[in-house]
């Protein structure tokens, strides 16, 4: 790691910046500020207390919170004793809280009790009832306690082992021992637990320091805990790297602008539908961001209009592809080259080795698309509990499916076209929603399009695209606009205007829902 010694565990990094750096800001949260220091006795105290209730290595804690600087305590706790962490979302109704402790079955539950103007007496009560796991629900806010549950304050002083336990307990984890468990989307069918090891996120993290180098690292982290690009992408990196972590509760665009101006944020995430909601607030229009050194996007290409509208700001841009199961794939290092960001998701990360596979199982040569296979150190483990999906997510030889379609550039740059699942076929050709978005953004008004197929009698599937104007522009000759860049099966047959998408919990945009809404 850069700056401090080799760590093998997650809450080593925060030991090591508590040692060299005591007063420095870990994590706010509006005016709540928490040191390293802080941080550090925090993770001593409640990694005491879960040992003492009998937490054991490979057992697992879920913690339910916002993104708040609390839920650090917990992961870095859970994970330092050999424990397997898993965060909850708090916008996650009764039924799916169910669904995963029920497949997760965690040995203790860390939770608020309200959040977010939401109660969760009845959705905590339920869990004590239907999951016979869990024996202790511990409560982060919450005077007195709800029936069966305890404070976590409570929690702390009633519960603690002596530091030799703990030291012995910590000697015994190993770096490839999974300690985070993050249950991927469930929009095409059941969620899977996808299990991480410490060694796959602190090599992420380092990676991701030493390619997108910022300092000081300050940045702000609105993203549910469940997300891997809460815990993984942003929190991990910055904590390595001892800088500073912005919390917000609840996204708002309005005040993300202004807190990364206000606040003088020197790394910047941002992209797709956040960068499109971003763009129409007052603040936006006013912002300099003279502070920042990088600002990010992940996973998913950027319109080209956007991407010159954010230029305004002199700092330079990066850009990656990973997931859940798959951490470093690629990347592209600082640049205000409009191509490269614009078309590519960067070079294969150091250490990351990748195919492109077609549907029979071979490699394809040249630009031909294929499926891109990656075979990393900082791959998942596994699904939880589920050997047969585990088994075909990887090939023989280790590399792990991503479902995802790549073109390889001559460059050595890579260009996503869409996923196997997104692909659809219309008259017996294959089409790739991300290649007529593309087409669709180009045009001088739009902000953001989705593609999604629908129902067709003649042609079994046609697209359907959904449009983003930009604000006060009227979008008009889109389907010639299309005519003149696609060939016809590739057009969408129907295409729809409105100001604003349906956006999962993580902020990308919900493909499941337009898919219903173009099937009506």
């Amino acid at each position: 790691m850069p700056g401090i010694p080799h760590c093998d565990r997650l809450d080593e990094v925060v030991t090591a910046w508590a040692r060299a750096t005591p007063g420095a800001v870990a994590a706010t949260l509006g005016s709540e500020r928490l040191t390293y220091a802080q941080l550090h006795e925090r993770v001593q105290q409640l990694a005491r207390a879960l040992l003492a209730v009998g937490v054991q290595r490979g057992e697992r804690v879920a913690t339910l919170q916002t993104a708040h600087p609390e839920f650090l305590t917990t992961l870095l706790a859970v994970s330092s004793i050999g424990a397997i962490w898993v965060g909850l979302n708090p916008k996650y109704q009764t039924a799916e809280l169910l669904q995963l402790a029920q497949d997760c079955r965690p040995r203790v539950l860390i939770t608020r009790s309200r959040a977010l103007g939401r109660d969760y007496a009845l959705e905590i009560e339920a869990l004590q009832r239907a999951v016979d796991s869990i024996e202790h629900v511990v409560l982060f806010d919450g005077d007195p306690p709800l029936p069966g549950t305890v404070s976590f304050s409570g929690f702390l002083a009633t519960h603690r082992v002596p530091g030799l336990m703990l030291a012995r307990a910590r000697a015994a984890v190993l770096p490839r021992d999974p300690c985070i468990l993050v249950y991927t989307s469930g929009t095409t069918g059941t969620p899977k637990g996808a299990l991480l090891s410490h060694a796959g996120i602190l090599g992420f993290a380092q990676l991701q320091n030493e390619i997108w180098p910022v300092k000081p690292l300050r940045t702000l982290n609105f993203l549910p805990i469940n997300h891997v690009g809460s815990v993984v992408d942003i929190s991990l990196p910055v904590l390595a790297a001892g800088g500073t972590i912005y919390f917000m509760e609840a996204f708002s665009a309005e005040q993300t602008v202004e807190l990364i101006q206000n606040e003088e944020l020197t790394w910047v995430l941002t992209g797709g539908s956040i960068s499109v909601m971003q763009m129409k607030t007052a603040a936006f229009a006013q912002a300099t961001w003279s502070a920042t050194q990088l600002l990010v996007w992940e996973g998913a290409p950027m319109p080209v209009e956007q991407i010159r509208t954010l230029m305004r700001f002199s700092c330079p841009f990066g850009t990656n592809y990973n997931m859940t199961e798959a951490s470093a794939i690629t990347v592209l290092e600082p640049t205000r080259d409009l191509d490269l960001l614009s078309s590519t998701v960067g070079s294969a990360c150091p250490g990351a080795s990748i195919r492109l596979v077609s549907q029979d199982g071979l490699e394809v040569s040249g630009s031909e698309p294929g499926e891109v296979w990656v075979k990393s150190d900082t791959n998942f483990l596994g699904y939880w509990n589920r050997p047969e999906a585990t088994a075909a997510a990887f090939s023989t030889d280790g590399y792990f499916r991503t479902g995802d379609i790549a073109v390889r550039r001559t460059d050595g740059r890579y260009r996503l076209v869409g996923r196997i699942k997104e692909m659809f076929k219309s008259g017996g050709y294959n089409v790739y929603p991300r290649e007529v978005e593309a087409a669709i953004e180009a045009h001088p008004a739009v902000a953001l399009a989705v593609v999604v197929p629908a129902p067709d009698p003649l042609w079994q599937e046609v697209g359907v695209a959904f449009v983003v104007p930009k604000p006060n522009r009227a979008v008009e000759g889109l389907e010639e606009w299309v005519r003149q860049r696609l060939a016809n099966y590739k057009r969408p047959k129907r295409y729809v205007i409105q100001n604003e998408l349906p956006l999962l919990p993580i902020g990308k945009v919900d493909r499941a829902a337009l898919k219903r809404m173009a099937s009506q």
